[in-house]
């Protein structure tokens, strides 16, 4: 199905091993089926997915390896069955590219958690055999109901990093209730799901407490992104100062760190709602003592998507981006790691992928 010479239908960057450089790399799509439609990738946002499956952190990655899940592209075709889209609509496609459509839980929309697992957008089965590839590359061929219209006049760079960050934080705010005007919200954290959780926040109406290691960072917290209060999480005596203070808590932050001090600035029956990938140590009498929750949280369903995006356009919320050429994208995974980016990097593959 692939080849890493001139052979294939789409052209694509893709790693070979765990060192996770990407270089130049043509494959073959799978056929358009009729309830899919063809897509030309036009943008692609940069999530730490890809850093994580490019270099193997979970030691199940398959080489070669086309990383992206934050796509945005033209339907170019579309199969006999389609009845959502239209060649030319502009659209986008997430984490995920099939369930089994059946289940309780695709039966309810939320089809991450698909009983017979959902088909991530790379490095998972596809219906052929394959191993599906994402979208830095030419094209991909996505099944309808895996696809999200883009409102009419949102532009499509910034409407990449919702398909991956936005949703990740918005879909629990919902879930949790974390969107009722005149609560507090703390974000650990200011990255790119961090820097759109207190922009949906700042929206639903929250008083916003951002807290983060770096002091370095409160300037844009509160002047660009709008947050109330900035607290640097390390000092003890700001940290104190909070404490039962917050309704609810979204944990943005990767890395492991410790928990019991963020427990402690919630409310009692106040939320903890963990969307990054930590070891969780935490002591239980913490949470007893005000009855306090703590939970987890995936990318959201279909309908939660489709509505976060409507959600977006009509309340002008758009994601902080750099745009880079595919060329650059080895550097700026590096920059990624090195947390050195504002907010979201963008790969303009329209003009960039030759």
């Amino acid at each position: 199905m692939a080849s890493e010479g001139g052979e294939g239908n789409c052209i694509g960057w893709a790693a070979r091993d765990a060192s996770g450089v990407l270089s130049p790399y043509r494959f073959n799509r799978r056929s358009l089926g009729d309830d899919d439609i063809s897509i030309k990738i036009t943008q692609c946002g940069v999530c730490y997915a890809d850093v994580i499956w490019t270099r193997n952190r979970h030691h199940d990655s398959n080489y070669p390896l086309v990383p992206g899940h934050e796509i945005i592209g033209i339907v170019t075709d579309a199969g006999a069955g389609v009845t959502c889209f239209k060649t030319g609509n502009v659209v986008g496609v997430g984490a995920y590219v099939n369930s089994c459509r059946e289940c309780e839980y695709c039966n309810a929309y939320t089809e991450p958690h698909c009983a017979k697992g959902a088909t991530m957008t790379f490095n998972s089965i596809d219906i052929d055999g394959s191993f599906t590839k994402g979208g830095y590359s030419s094209y991909i061929v996505v099944h309808q109901r895996y696809c999200f219209l883009i409102p009419q006049g949102y532009p499509p760079a910034m409407a990449a990093p919702l398909l991956c960050a936005g949703i990740t934080v918005y879909s629990p705010m919902k879930y949790y209730n974390m969107n009722q005007p005149g609560k507090s919200l703390g974000v650990i954290g200011l990255g790119g799901l961090g820097h759109l959780a207190i922009k949906f926040a700042k929206s639903f109406g929250l008083n916003v407490i951002v807290f983060s290691t770096s002091a370095s960072k409160e300037e844009e917290a509160i002047h660009l992104l709008g947050a109330d209060r900035f607290v640097i999480s390390s000092d003890k005596q700001q940290m104190q100062s909070f404490t039962k203070s917050l309704d609810f808590i979204i944990d943005t932050a990767s890395g492991n760190h410790p928990l019991d001090a963020f427990v402690s600035l919630l409310k009692p029956r106040g939320v903890l709602v963990i969307v990054g990938d930590i070891e969780v140590k935490l002591k239980s009498v913490d949470l007893i003592h005000g009855s306090k929750a703590i939970a987890a949280s995936t990318v959201g369903g279909t309908k939660d998507i489709q509505e976060m995006l409507q959600f977006c356009a009509a309340n002008k919320i758009y994601p902080e981006i750099e745009i880079i050429e595919i060329q650059y994208i080895n550097e700026a995974l590096e920059r990624l790691v090195n947390r050195d980016v504002k907010y979201r990097f963008v790969i303009d593959v329209e003009n960039s992928l030759k």
